[in-house]
């Protein structure tokens, strides 16, 4: 006797036709949806870049009385204080000198990587020039400015000494004296030191040295101190980061990467606190073996104090100025009357080329921000660096790359394709189900998975092999985006350098076209709509892509072009085995 089964019970979880069509549609949208999420990413962060930039004031160092530091009671002081530490009990910043700008002197240093320039007032660093870094392919002859004194670029390295209430202290205010005017790094010699010295005019004086070396974007620094007087003297060493906000010359448009401060410790080796961050509040963190820095795209400021020594970290914005610093302040040490005493500490400035990051100081590599996939993204990178050393270009660094990644998944890949091939030859079968059970959801449910049993194909295996390889897309995304050594690095032809974008817009066009090609290989879309949405799809990545920089065009374009040939190869293959296999029954 035939067993009679109940529809309702039996077969409720069986998908319908409808249901069916859906999954099918699902894996070819997974395709884009690892574009998708890219542009989704860039989308929301690019947004900020339209917010209305607050209008900068232009003042002196010296900030009015509403902009005060917390701790500080007295306007004066606090107008005094507003861009120093509050380290020490009863601290207050010397008078500011009146010395006009222009009066002050300015010592510059020529090293084999560097221009500096070295204000008088408080020995800060107020211009470097990166000689092995230009600003751009069409000036090459023009370095990048990384720290200026100029309102349109401004970002100076300010340190100094403190003292309690009522001592002067050379702090970043003061003005010391130089030996020289200029100095140059000669052939043959390794380092140059720069001295400026300070006399409180009561027996204290301070000598306050910057040291440069051959081959090094870091620069020393040391504070030796000897005190003539007849008394104790209590003070502490504080170093900080001033700077304008950013703005959207700084940054690519439709990319956006982080500007702003960070900040690590031991317990969080990578904290950002943005320009909103300091608006909001003061930070007071504190800081063993770490450092404080002022990071944009490719570049990097950051003061690292001497391992081992504890220090806070702070911030503040100084609204009549319209700037934000971030800065390290250490424990005070008592130098006794007729004694001596030092502070040292060291800064780095310059391009994020990991491995001189993590020379200077632990986890400093991590200020090149690959984002929350850097367990993926690091491998990558290394995979990258280690093809260029041994073919010198970037351009086919990444294509070689791409084949790579594509030989690690093309089983997953494989499965993926021979999927959605079967699922196409199962099209008309489908189709023909439909016809003969109409509307009867549940007897269609149960002849389709009867159908995908007998084929053996499974509706999701197409889905799970791309959604795998969607981090690995991302994690690459931001490798080739963060990473400095493809800053105006050629490839060929008409692309001279792979972290802008296409200048003749030839490879957003190639790579329409082959997420084109990539679609015709696919079976068109049921609804009439949605296949007029994916004949559209292509043009509308290409204008998106259009605006990236041309070392991400390129690895989708040898992506597409790889899986293309992928495709077209298994989708041949299975109905090559089909019709031999069709060929075989008819026997």
């Amino acid at each position: 006797m035939r067993k009679i089964r109940n529809p309702d019970v039996t077969y409720r979880s069986f998908p319908s036709f409808d249901q069916v069509q859906e999954l099918m549609e699902t894996q070819r949208l997974l395709l884009y949806l690892a574009f998708g999420f890219l542009c989704l990413i860039i989308y929301q962060t690019w947004m900020q870049d339209y917010h209305a930039p607050v209008p900068v004031v232009q003042s002196t160092d010296t900030p009015g009385p509403t902009a005060t530091a917390p701790g500080n009671t007295d306007s004066t002081s606090a107008s005094n204080a507003a861009d120093m530490p509050d380290a020490v009990a009863g601290t207050v910043d010397s008078v500011p000198v009146s010395t006009a700008a222009a009066d002050i002197p300015v010592v510059s240093v020529s090293t084999d990587l560097m221009e500096i320039k070295i204000s008088a007032q408080g020995a800060t660093v107020t211009g470097v020039e990166l000689k092995k870094y230009p600003v751009s392919i069409h000036q090459p002859d023009t370095s990048f400015l990384l720290l200026s004194d100029d309102p349109l670029h401004y970002l100076v390295a300010e340190s100094g000494l403190q003292g309690r209430a009522n001592e002067a202290a050379p702090t970043h205010r003061e003005l010391m004296k130089a030996s020289e005017s200029s100095y140059t790094l000669a052939d043959g010699q390794e380092f140059i030191e720069v001295p400026f010295t300070w006399d409180s005019g009561t027996g204290i004086t301070v000598t306050k040295t910057l040291t440069f070396t051959r081959g090094s974007y870091e620069v020393g620094l040391r504070y030796e101190i000897d005190n003539g007087s007849a008394t104790d003297w209590t003070v502490n060493h504080y170093r900080q980061l001033k700077r304008k906000p950013d703005t959207k010359d700084e940054k690519q448009q439709f990319v956006h990467t982080y500007i702003g401060a960070v900040v690590s410790n031991e317990e969080d080796r990578y904290s950002k606190v943005s320009f909103g961050d300091m608006e909001d509040e003061n930070l007071n963190m504190s800081v063993t073996d770490g450092w404080v820095a002022m990071i944009e795209h490719y570049f990097a400021a950051a003061w690292i104090p001497t391992p081992g020594e504890q220090n806070t970290a702070y911030s503040r914005y100084l609204p009549q100025e319209n700037r934000y610093l971030i800065g390290m302040v250490s424990a005070s040490q008592v130098i006794p009357a007729g004694g001596q005493g030092s502070f040292s500490t060291k800064a780095f400035f310059g391009p994020k080329i990991q491995d001189l990051l993590s020379a200077a100081a632990p986890y400093l590599e991590l200020t090149v921000d690959f984002g929350w996939l850097t367990i993926i993204a690091q491998p990558l990178f290394w995979l990258l660096k280690t093809i260029h050393g041994f073919i010198g270009n970037w351009g086919w660094a990444i294509i070689f790359t791409t084949f790579i990644i594509k030989a690690v998944f093309y089983k997953l890949s494989e499965a993926s394709y021979r999927s959605m091939a079967r699922m196409k030859l199962l099209q008309p079968k489908l189709a023909s189900l439909k016809d003969r059970y109409g509307d009867d959801r549940a007897k269609m449910g149960q002849a389709t998975m009867e159908l995908y049993k007998k084929e053996k194909v499974n509706p999701l295996g197409g889905c799970l092999p791309m959604i795998i390889q969607i981090p690995v897309f991302i994690a690459l995304y931001w490798t080739l985006l963060e990473s400095v050594e493809l800053r105006q690095a050629p490839f060929m032809l008409w692309i001279k350098d792979l972290s802008i974008r296409d200048p003749l817009f030839i490879l957003p066009v190639i790579m329409a076209a082959t997420m084109y090609f990539q679609q015709k290989l696919n079976p068109a879309p049921v609804d009439p709509i949605q296949a007029k949405v994916f004949q559209f799809l292509p043009l509308i990545f290409g204008v998106f892509f259009a605006f990236f920089p041309a070392g991400l065009v390129l690895y989708w374009v040898v992506n597409n072009t790889l899986s293309i040939a992928q495709q077209y190869y298994i989708t041949r293959h299975v109905l090559a085995d089909k019709d031999n296999k069709g060929g075989g029954d008819k026997k």
